[in-house]
């Protein structure tokens, strides 16, 4: 396998990113989009959401100049008092699952994310999903609830385990 180096994102991984989300999107029940997104609708929204500093971050894991995952941390929820909460995502292609990608993507990330204003960091597991379950607890995450057929996906409905870890 070739060497994976973990990185900031940089807005030439947007196509190679929007590739890889859309494959989850239609796919996969991981993730509730329903619609893929064009690299042009990244574009505008990633390059002003993530900065290389701050507690909203996105690091890339490439290949051979080839992002082939990715992990993030967002806005947890609109309103103020959420601030010092961010909501982590990973995605790695399933080429790549199980190399231990997205363990290093997360210490990159709570690396960054240890000198911020962040309290918390919470994750929504679509259920079920062992793998994505065992890195988040390997990384501190603890369950704190199930949002029971929350979300309609290929005719079906799925449950949702919310984690959290403190920061």
């Amino acid at each position: 396998m070739a060497a994976i180096h973990i990185r900031d994102f940089c807005a030439e991984d947007i196509d190679a990113l929007v590739a890889l989300y859309n494959d989850y999107i239609l796919k996969t029940p991981i993730t509730f989009d329903l619609v893929p997104y064009t690299a042009q609708q990244r574009r505008d929204g990633w390059l002003s959401h993530y900065a290389l500093s701050g507690r909203y971050r996105l690091f890339v894991a490439d290949c051979e100049g080839v992002a082939v995952g990715y992990a993030s941390s967002s806005r947890f929820a609109s309103k103020a008092a959420y601030d010092t909460s961010v909501e982590t995502s990973i995605y790695v292609h399933p080429d790549f699952v199980g190399g231990g990608i997205g363990s290093r993507l997360y210490t990159a990330l709570f690396q960054a994310l240890a000198g911020e204003d962040v309290n918390r960091a919470y994750a929504g597991i679509t259920l079920p999903n062992e793998v994505s379950i065992a890195l988040h607890q390997k990384f501190g995450f603890e369950q704190a609830g199930v949002f029971h057929a929350v979300g309609r996906k290929f005719d079906q409905f799925w449950d949702v385990a919310w984690f959290e870890k403190a920061l």
